[in-house]
């Protein structure tokens, strides 16, 4: 448990800006579990989803860098909400799996050249003596946008993205677990990445020179 408290690489809650804004966030709240809430709404709709966000660099995926940033995909959001939980000594992790978004735009479809997702992140916090899972991915406006049901936290349930929207319609499926992790497992993530994602990694970097 000692080490899912520390500071990492990716989770760099040493650099003061992570911590002060985790402080910032969870100050009107002595309950841990009012903090961790208040962390989640905070990175879900502060932090702004961003799709294209997943080009293959170590310091995208920093905590740090994402708070500075204000926007992030699944992965780097993640990465923030339990880094900045580990800051007010809340133990967390990341959680990563593979999932297909049944409701994802043709045009991303086309962009990725694939409808899996690999290596989608969300957290888990220790709250009350037991593991609780989080993910803060979709921010409001980008829920609505596409359709998406929010997902909400209360602390004590898992908040996992739903199978299927308020229309019955499907809207993920989870495929492929792999796990949790005290510190994301870059070069793992870049090698899949960097397969299977090719083409949309190669006009990201296009994109930007």
């Amino acid at each position: 448990m000692k080490e899912l408290l520390q500071p990492t690489k990716f989770l760099d809650y040493h650099r003061k800006k992570v911590g002060q804004k985790a402080e910032e966030i969870t100050k009107s709240y002595a309950d841990p579990k009012d903090k961790a809430v208040a962390l989640f709404y905070w990175v879900r709709d502060s932090i702004r989803y961003n799709q294209f966000g997943f080009y293959m660099i170590p310091a995208n995926f920093k905590a740090s860098v994402t708070l500075r940033r204000g926007n992030g995909f699944c992965v780097s959001k993640a990465v923030l909400l339990s880094a900045m939980a580990r800051s007010i000594d809340i133990p967390a992790k990341i959680h990563l799996a593979d999932i297909i978004n049944h409701k994802i735009p043709q045009k991303i479809i086309d962009w990725m050249k694939k409808e899996i997702f690999y290596f989608h992140g969300y957290s888990e916090l220790y709250i009350n003596d037991k593991w609780v899972k989080a993910t803060p991915v979709f921010d409001t406006v980008t829920s609505k946008k596409g359709g998406y049901p929010l997902v909400e936290f209360d602390g004590e349930h898992d908040a996992l993205l739903a199978s299927h929207d308020e229309e019955g319609n499907q809207f993920v499926e989870y495929i492929n677990d792999r796990g949790t992790y005290a510190d994301l497992p870059y070069e793992e993530i870049e090698i899949v990445f960097n397969r299977e994602y090719e083409e949309a990694i190669e006009t990201i970097l296009n994109s930007t020179k």
